[in-house]
């Protein structure tokens, strides 16, 4: 097929419709103009103070009748939105009826060489590149790949409205979870099980406690600043 882009604007990510559940409008917009293979790309992490930022890349089997394809992922939704019982059930849902499923992980020393926004981007570019089969189109939250030759959308909070974005903001949160929980078991001082990494008051206190450790992102300011002054002594 060609790459040629969505005909919509692309000057700035789409607003898309509020929605009381995730759905399948999008993907199907893409359906009708030729594209089957749509992948949903969701992140994990972008504001923790510790640990790699996680992108998912999940497509859906859109060959499928709506009605069924509504029932194999009933539950599905942003994973800010659901336990970590339900995210833990519906990831292994989506795996086992997915077409297809990828992660692109972005290392701490990633980020801390390139910022975070394009670590983000480049573990896009990661998960896509893992695809197989490969899509044919992308629906992402918020974020735009302009060097990426496929047709796209950025849907502002897609992962709440978007059926392929919510399942991969699931298996994102979920595959980052369980990367903290074994961080956890290096480092238990630090609660990584509790807090995945985010600037928890109970984190920050362990920093100033116990210091950096490599896992730390030194580029962002509570870390950056403590990580001066040991450096200092």
């Amino acid at each position: 097929m060609a790459h040629s882009r969505d005909t919509r604007s692309h000057d700035a990510p789409a607003q898309a419709s509020q929605q009381h559940a995730p759905t399948l409008q999008e993907e199907m917009a893409l359906c009708e103009q030729g594209y089957t293979l749509v992948a949903g790309l969701d992140e994990v992490g972008r504001g923790c103070l510790a640990g790699p930022v996680v992108v998912a890349a999940v497509i859906l089997p859109l060959q499928l009748p709506l009605a069924d394809l509504y029932t194999r992922f009933a539950g599905v939704n942003d994973s800010k939105q659901l336990t970590a019982a339900a995210r833990a059930r519906l990831y292994d849902v989506i795996m086992q009826h997915a077409l297809a499923v990828s992660i692109g992980v972005g290392s701490v020393e990633l980020i801390d060489t390139c910022n975070i926004l394009q670590a983000t981007k480049y573990s896009m570019r990661d998960a896509i590149k893992n695809l197989a089969p490969a899509p044919q189109a992308l629906l992402l939250d918020a974020l735009l790949l302009p060097d990426v030759a496929l047709p796209q959308r950025a849907i502002i909070k897609g992962d709440a409205l978007c059926l392929s974005i919510a399942a991969a903001s699931i298996i994102a949160k979920v595959t980052r979870d369980r990367m903290m929980h074994e961080l956890h078991a290096v480092y238990p001082d630090y609660g990584f099980a509790q807090h995945k990494g985010y600037g928890t008051p109970a984190h920050l206190v362990a920093l100033r406690q116990y210091g950096v450790t490599p896992h730390h992102r030194r580029s962002f300011a509570p870390v950056r600043e403590l990580f001066g002054l040991f450096a200092d002594l």
